[in-house]
């Protein structure tokens, strides 16, 4: 790394300690003398997962998202717990979200939220060969299913239906994974398998 892009940390303050985010207000040094302040918003690493289904239908959720005040369709995922590893919190998620665990995950792509203020990394997995396997969700979460094929995906993305960008991704690059073929006619919903 070039040395001038470097920021040297001289002192953190903690702000604000919370269950999903922290936030810290960090003292920087540049390569040329300056100090800065950078307020940062800690985040574990989320695993997000695109389920293809035996038809070639990805399954969806719906859920409401109150910053965005409105039910979002998007791919499952969610936050890896203490210790846990990032392919075993995206088998979690798909278990609690979907009611299914993947017999073959395959890594997708990796990124930042929003690195100008955020830690929060974001793992994208494509899961295929799907088994049956269920667990109980989150407590605080409501949520259901849509079955949609790769093509639909794609045109609810340009309409704006999908706008969640870890979906869009996730979405947009296992169709070029997959060859976005779907081999089921009509695609339904379901509700809390």
């Amino acid at each position: 790394m070039t040395p001038e892009l470097i920021e040297c940390i001289t002192a953190t303050r903690r702000i604000y300690e919370g269950r999903i985010v922290s936030l810290r207000e960090d003292t920087a040094t540049l390569a040329d003398g300056r100090t800065v302040l950078r307020e940062v918003v800690e985040h574990a690493e989320v695993a997000a997962v695109v389920p293809v289904d035996a038809d070639g239908n990805v399954i969806l959720v719906r859920q409401y998202r109150l910053p965005a005040r409105e039910a979002l369709l998007e791919i499952p995922a969610g936050g890896a717990e203490d210790g846990e590893g990032i392919e075993d919190a995206a088998q979690r998620e798909l278990r609690e979200e979907i009611g299914y665990r993947a017999g073959r995950l395959k890594r997708l792509c990796g990124f930042f939220v929003s690195p100008g203020y955020c830690t929060e990394f974001i793992h994208v997995f494509l899961a295929t060969d799907l088994i049956e396997d269920s667990t109980d969700g989150d407590p605080d979460e409501v949520i259901a299913l849509e079955r949609v094929a790769p093509d639909e995906a794609v045109r609810l993305i340009e309409t704006g239906e999908i706008k969640d960008g870890k979906s869009i991704a996730g979405l947009l690059l296992a169709r070029k994974r997959t060859g976005g073929a779907s081999t089921s006619g009509d695609a339904g919903t379901i509700v809390n398998p």
